[in-house]
């Protein structure tokens, strides 16, 4: 039994570090883009803005399902790898959008909100799983 509650324990405590990763996620793909990000995917059903930040959400959660598999023995050592691995995704992540900002024309975040579907949300979206997969195959 006490297996039971230690494991519902530190399932609770990656599970609140996750969501917390998962928020941060969702701020800063609002913070790159303009306007409200809620906004723009639940009133105007903004498909651009909705499959940039599900990338992302996906992206944060493959690396914390990495660092959590590979690190579970441990559960310090677990928790703070999380932590510090996810916000690394979420840095290397918002550098990618950066560094392609850079290299196409006109301004990204705009682009990936546009009514119209838009060939640049595919790229960013495949950006945002690459650095995650980059970041998930680094933990050891």
């Amino acid at each position: 039994m006490t297996d039971i509650v230690n494991g519902l324990g530190r399932a609770t405590a990656y599970g609140a570090l996750g969501v917390v990763l998962l928020v941060l996620g969702i701020f800063l793909v609002d913070a790159l883009t303009p306007g409200r990000l809620g906004r723009q995917i639940w009133e105007e059903r903004n498909r651009n803005a909705a499959l940039v930040l599900s990338s992302a959400l996906l992206g944060i959660g493959g690396i914390v399902f990495t660092s959590i598999w590979t690190t579970y023995d441990d559960f310090g050592k677990g928790l703070v790898s999380t932590a510090a691995f996810g916000v690394l995704g979420l840095v290397l992540m918002a550098f990618a959008f950066l560094v392609v900002d850079l290299l196409t024309p006109g301004k990204l975040g705009a682009t990936l909100v546009e009514r119209e579907p838009h060939p640049a949300v595919w790229v960013t979206a495949s950006c945002n799983l690459a650095v995650a997969a980059v970041v998930s195959a680094s933990i050891a």
